[in-house]
């Protein structure tokens, strides 16, 4: 490890020692127990001695969760009118000014009401952080920001409360609370879910067993990429791995790029490496030559990747290839992903044309070039859906 990367490493324990824990109970869909299990908890650590309070509890009107948060300090919610309506939140600059040993949190993933400090409830959870406080808080495996496209695909629901994937990933504790698909739909019938009125129509959606059951997965599919990113972030562990990030190529065209930048998060997050989205600006598509709704598109997609946690570059470059290759050399990347190319023209094949991609495969040496179908990992999960070639 170069020095300049110890001293950054260092200087990151240094601003860690000072925050507060985070842990999350991560669940596969509402009512498996997520807020119970915290608030048990909280409970617990108040026997202990420890300060707690109660930042925000949703109990969707439930009435063992709210009988649970009896006991437990509640720092009032403060309230906010909102065209008309009044609507409440969590109150941070009260907690903030409570100054707990431990706050209760719930639903991470939650938007504040428009004019609040900050856009996302997980912000205020990290000022709680950055404070000295500890943080209990609950997530839904659905919510993270790189499973948006699989779990349309899988589910057939647009997921509007988004977080970072990298939000989870810093948690210092990351719990499953797991309950078996026909026993969440059993409490769901017994109207511990949802009110009863709601229940046909959510068992004929989101709580169908087949949609339980792929959430399930790929909530324990997270849970064991969160165990093995840490146990990779481990000092010892650090210094023996040889570096290789994780590069996402970008064109200000792609179809899909959204879907793209979701795989190559997720995929960096199985490497435990650092990822870069990159976008070759070549001469023909200067700001001054491209419309105005490409520049709004590919504007969009810098910014979906900095919201998934990429180190979002723009290199200028006459030859796509060549410029993609030497970003590789100069930031020691060791996967390229690139989404899948349409079919070259039959006159350019008989010139003796390649596409970019096939150019990339040839040039490419000691890298492996990762061909993603962004249509088909909206359809399927596991790595059927892409092709690895290494160089």
């Amino acid at each position: 490890m170069a020095a300049n990367e110890k001293a950054l490493s260092f200087l990151q324990l240094i601003r860690r020692s000072h925050r507060g824990k985070l842990k999350v109970y991560l669940g596969y869909g509402p009512g498996v127990g997520k807020t119970w299990q915290m608030l048990v908890e909280g409970h617990r650590l108040k026997q202990e001695g420890l300060d707690v309070v109660v930042g925000l509890v949703e109990t969707h009107g439930r009435e063992e969760t709210a009988k649970l948060v009896e006991g437990l300090e509640v720092v009032p919610r403060r309230q906010v009118q909102y065209h008309g309506i009044t609507i409440e939140d969590m109150d941070l600059g009260a907690v903030l000014a409570r100054k707990p040993e431990v706050a209760l949190v719930d639903e991470l993933a939650h938007s504040n009401v428009p004019g609040s400090e900050n856009a996302k409830r997980y912000q205020d959870v990290q000022d709680l952080l950055a404070a000295g406080i500890h943080v209990i808080s609950t997530l839904n495996v659905q919510h993270l920001e790189s499973l948006y496209d699989t779990i349309e695909s899988l589910v057939g629901v647009k997921v509007h409360e988004r977080l970072p994937d990298s939000v989870l990933a810093e948690a210092d504790e990351v719990v499953n609370v797991d309950l078996a698909p026909e026993d969440l739909q059993q409490r769901l019938r017994e109207g511990k879910v949802y009110p009863r009125e709601r229940v046909p129509t959510a068992l004929e959606n989101f709580f169908r067993r087949v949609n339980l059951d792929e959430l399930r997965e790929l909530t324990l599919r997270e849970l064991a990429s969160q165990i093995d990113f840490k146990r990779r972030r481990e000092p010892d562990e650090e210094q023996r791995m040889v570096p290789d990030q994780v590069m996402v190529c970008l064109s200000s065209r792609g179809p899909n790029s959204a879907a793209l930048l979701r795989y190559g998060s997720r995929l960096a997050g199985r490497l435990s490496r650092d990822w870069y989205a990159v976008y070759i600006q070549t001469p023909r598509e200067e700001p001054t030559v491209i419309d105005a709704a490409t520049q709004r598109y590919l504007s969009d997609t810098l910014t979906l990747a900095n919201l998934l946690g990429a180190l979002v570059f723009t290199f200028k470059g006459e030859d796509i290839v060549d410029t993609i290759l030497h970003f590789a050399r100069e930031y020691r990347v060791g996967h390229i992903v690139v989404g899948r190319p349409g079919p070259l023209p039959a006159w350019k094949r008989w010139l003796g044309r390649k596409t970019i991609v096939e150019r990339l495969i040839v040039k490419a040496r000691g890298l492996t070039i990762v061909v993603v179908d962004p249509k088909a990992e909206t359809e399927k999960t596991g790595a059927s859906s892409l092709q690895q070639r290494p160089s």
